[in-house]
C-alpha cells in the first residue's frame, strides 16, 4: 500500500482475519435466493395444478350433465365425463349422477414439481332448478 504522498508503507499487511468473508456472504445470499426460488416454484406449481383440476372438473361436469339431459344414462354420462377429465390431464376420482339430471365429479391433477402433491377439485353441473326448460345447465363447485 502507498502513502498519499506516494511512499510505500512498510510493514503494513491487510487484516487476514476477514479475508474471504465476502465469499461466505455471497454463498449465503445465493443459498437464500435458491431456497426462495425453489419455494416460489413449488407454490406456482401447486396453484397451476389447482387451476387445472378445477377447469377439468368443470368441463367434465358440463359434459356429463349434457349427456344426462340428452337422455343418456348415468353410466354413459360418467363415461363421457371421465373421457373429458382425462383429455384435460386430470385423473377422475369419483362420478355420481343424481336423479335430478345433475352430475357431481371429483378429479385430481398432479403438480409439476416433485414432492408438491396433487390438487383435487369437485364440480357439480345440471339443470338450473330456477329456470324452466331442459336446455339451461348450471355449473357450481
Amino acid at each position: 500500500m502507498r502513502h498519499p504522498g506516494g511512499q510505500r508503507l512498510r510493514g503494513w499487511q491487510p487484516e487476514t482475519r476477514e479475508r474471504g468473508s465476502a465469499t461466505v456472504m455471497v454463498v449465503a445470499a445465493l443459498g437464500v435466493l435458491l431456497t426462495v426460488g425453489i419455494g416460489g416454484l413449488a407454490l406456482v406449481s401447486a396453484v397451476v395444478a389447482s387451476h387445472r383440476a378445477h377447469a377439468a372438473a368443470d368441463l367434465a361436469a358440463l359434459s356429463g350433465a349434457v349427456a344426462l339431459v340428452s337422455g343418456d344414462g348415468a353410466v354413459a354420462a360418467c363415461s363421457r365425463a371421465d373421457a373429458i377429465t382425462r383429455a384435460n390431464g386430470a385423473t377422475p376420482l369419483s362420478c355420481r349422477a343424481g336423479s335430478d339430471q345433475s352430475i357431481e365429479l371429483v378429479v385430481s391433477v398432479r403438480a409439476g414439481v416433485v414432492g408438491v402433491g396433487t390438487a383435487t377439485a369437485r364440480a357439480r353441473a345440471g339443470p338450473d332448478p330456477s329456470v324452466s326448460g331442459p336446455s339451461h345447465i348450471a355449473v357450481g363447485g
